[in-house]
């Protein structure tokens, strides 16, 4: 099956062209590198001709609500209007376990995208998913300075590869609309996380939690990430993926 993969380049989207292409189906790279741009939608139509479904994992970084909403908009507009001229039969779209409780400008992004997907008239199917392993690396990343404060919050890491099995395996079956939340195997503290994966980096950073004063610390600290209902869990604990990369 010949399946196109919007920001296939990425930490996410490397993993799922992986997993289709182990799978026996044929994983069709969407990004700027193999000239397609999903903000202006040029190269779309192209890209997209021969393929059965699309698996949007693209990305923008960023703090900023109008980026993120703006980037999103776009992508998603021009990745659904394309794939209704080039008949794709289903569009399976990435998201957040919790971005409708946690207030930050990037989850406005994200669920700017899941209200297009999920209002669009093509066969469609959204998973959200947890934050990943990789989570606590790029918060530690973002704060400089000898002692790393970090924002107190609970989450449900899962393995970035596990989750991109799960987008496979939706795109090859039939859309679902929103599906079931998939979350890691167990509760983690982000400040724990970042701990220990310094010390296994042979790091001695200090890492301190707070309640940071910015928009969704509330939320994350009483569980705004965590899921809130029955699904699948992955099976790599955080400690697991600690180990595998020390190998």
């Amino acid at each position: 099956m010949r399946i196109a993969v919007a920001g296939g380049t990425g930490t996410l989207g490397s993993y799922v062209v992986e997993v289709l292409r182990t799978g026996g189906h044929d994983p069709v790279v969407l990004s700027r590198g193999r000239g397609v741009d999903l903000v202006t939608g040029a190269g779309l139509d192209q890209a997209l001709d021969g393929a059965q479904a699309v698996i949007d994992v693209s990305n923008r970084i960023t703090t900023s609500r109008s980026k993120a909403v703006g980037f999103f908009e776009a992508a998603t507009t021009n990745l659904l209007a394309a794939g209704h001229r080039t008949g794709i039969r289903h569009h399976v779209a990435v998201s957040i376990v919790g971005i409708d409780r946690v207030g930050l400008g990037y989850y406005a992004g994200k669920l700017r995208q899941e209200e297009l997907v999920l209002a669009s008239s093509r066969p469609v199917s959204v998973l959200r998913a947890t934050q990943f392993h990789e989570f606590a690396g790029q918060v530690l990343q973002q704060v400089p300075g000898p002692v790393a404060i970090v924002p107190r919050a609970r989450v449900q890491p899962i393995a970035a590869r596990e989750v991109a099995a799960a987008l496979a395996e939706l795109a090859i079956g039939t859309p679902v609309g929103m599906a079931p939340e998939l979350a890691g195997p167990r509760e983690e503290s982000l400040a724990d996380m970042g701990r220990r994966l310094l010390r296994a980096r042979g790091s001695r950073r200090p890492v301190l939690q707070a309640r940071l004063p910015v928009a969704g610390a509330s939320a994350m600290a009483s569980g705004g990430l965590l899921p809130t209902g029955p699904g699948p869990r992955g099976v790599q604990t955080y400690e697991d993926w600690l180990a595998e990369r020390a190998r």
